[in-house]
Formats: C-alpha cells, structure tokens, sequence
C-alpha cells in the first residue's frame, strides 16, 4: 500500500533513540523477538524478567533509575522525511507515515465509542535504547510500554521480519506492525491491556487475545486507511491492492508462535504460546479489515480464537 506522494510527514509524532530507563514492565506485542527470548526462557529455565525487554527489573538500572522521557525532540532527527513520496522510497519515513495514518484515524474512531484518544509517540532508533519498559532491541522486536505509552521500533527490524521469518517485504507488511503496536495503544485506552498478565501463556489465553485482538485493531485501520486524510485534508493512502492485503497476512502468520517455535526448536508447543498461531492472526486481521468494527474484535467473548 503506497502513500499518495504529497501527504505531508508529521515528524512530531516520533523521537528517535532517547535514554529512556527505569525500573522495567510489561512489554506488549514483543514481536518475533519477544517469543524467541520467552522460548529460551522456557527451555532453560530462565526467569524472562531478566531477559533484554523482558517483564522484569532492566538490568541496565538494577531497579533504581528514574525513567527519563524516551526519543529526542530534534526537529532535524528526521528531515528526509517530508511527503508520501519521501515514505515510499524510505523504511523510517514509511514508519512515520504510518504512525501519522493510524493516529489520526483513531484521533477520529474512538470518539465515536465515547472515548478520548490520546497520541502515543513512535521511537525510532537503530541497534537500542532504553523504555520504561526496559531495553529495547532487535532481540525483542517492536512492541508497546504501557508504562511511557510509547511503541518502540527499530526500522531494521523489517528486514530480519523478510530475510529470516519469511515475511513478504511488501509496504503493508511493514505497515501492520506499526497498526499491530498501536492497537496495543488502544487497549491501554481501553482498559483492556491488562489481561495479557493475568493470563500470560497458552493457545487460547488472555496473553494471546490480546495479541490477536491488536492485530483486528490493525485491521480496522487498514479497512478506513484509505479514507483516512492528514492536517491539510489529503488522503494518506492509496486504494489497496490484493497484493498489499497479502503482504499484511503475509507478515501476521510471519510472527506467529507455531511458525516461530517450528523454526527455533524444530517442534511446536501451544501451551507456551504468547501470540497465537499463524492463521489465528491471519484470521483476525482479516476479521479487522472486513468490517472496519472495533467491536468485531471482542477476541475475550469467543471461546477458540482460532
């Protein structure tokens, strides 16, 4: 899915690396990485709190540190970004486009649900950095601090979603992560994030709802993405193809925990799953963009998610 050439960039919206730190939290939608550390936690017995990113005390900070706010407020941090043009040839300013896309269509969606939507901001930094939520790295993929609010994604991250996890490369694979991780946004809104702790692990368990239900939240962005126009009132993105649909399904089985465990332990255990399986993703971002509902992604009331 490509941008229209002359939407212009909000760079506002987004910090790049920052010095972060704290005492650590909860990571949402950790991504590939994510699953791989919490695999490895598994198998050797490993407490994932300890883990880069993990739930647990930053290792960086012993527990102590004041968290200081994450991403540099540089205007110039971005200045290649400017317009859907700039976007398009361009994996950091596709990120901030989408980011610009997706705040803005629920800058205008939630309202209508009779909440208030808040404007989160995108870190975009190379190698790592710090969150609130602990050390942000290609090791633990993009993901969501509800302790910052911030999403924190290292645009490198793409290439390793292709060159290792058989992602398709195309546009709107890209741009489902970052719908993915601000659907984590609107569930911290909602009161609804909280659910992934109480019941962290398992094929059908509150940690894997909450992930397919960020990725229908992500659906429904893409469903009114096109419609969806910026402060001087041009639309972000053009029409979408079947092509762009499925780089996005594409991407969403890419991260799923049955593919991912196959890959890394050669066998595949769902009661150890945090994400849900491939086509359970696949099927609930395509539940997502079909209607363009935020209340066709109730993943809690069904009672198999696959």
């Amino acid at each position: 899915m490509s941008f229209n050439d002359n939407v212009q960039l909000d760079t506002s919206q987004v910090g790049s690396g920052g010095s972060g730190g704290g005492p650590g939290g909860m990571v949402v939608g950790g991504g590939i990485g994510g699953i791989i550390l919490l695999i490895i936690a598994l198998v050797f017995g490993i407490n994932p709190g300890s883990l880069p990113g993990g739930t647990g005390t930053d290792p960086g900070t012993g527990g102590t540190g004041q968290v200081e706010p994450g991403g540099s407020t540089d205007p110039n941090a971005f200045a290649q970004c400017k317009s859907g043009a700039d976007a398009n040839r361009d994996d950091t300013c596709r990120v901030i486009a989408t980011v610009n896309s997706v705040q803005a269509f629920w800058g205008d969606e939630l309202p209508r649900y009779q909440r208030r939507y808040t404007p989160a901001k995108t870190i975009l930094y190379s190698g790592s950095t710090r969150s609130a939520c602990g050390t942000a790295s290609n090791q633990v993929g993009p993901f969501y601090c509800p302790l910052d609010k911030k999403v924190y994604i290292d645009a490198s991250f793409f290439q390793i979603l292709t060159q290792q996890f058989g992602s398709s490369g195309g546009p709107l694979a890209q741009e489902y992560v970052v719908a993915h991780e601000y659907g984590h946004h609107i569930q911290d809104i909602l009161g609804l994030l909280d659910r992934a702790q109480q019941d962290p692990q398992g094929a059908q368990s509150g940690g894997v709802r909450v992930e397919l239900q960020a990725d229908c939240l992500g659906g429904v962005w893409a469903h009114h993405a096109t419609q969806t126009k910026d402060a001087q009132g041009t639309t972000f993105l053009k029409p979408l193809s079947q092509k762009d649909i499925d780089d996005a399904l594409s991407a969403a089985a890419s991260v799923g925990d049955d593919r991912i465990q196959q890959k890394t332990q050669g066998q595949v255990n769902p009661e150890s799953w945090t994400h849900g399986s491939a086509s359970a993703r696949q099927k609930w971002f395509t539940t997502g963009y079909r209607s363009g509902n935020l209340n066709d992604c109730d993943t809690f009331s069904v009672a198999n998610v696959e």
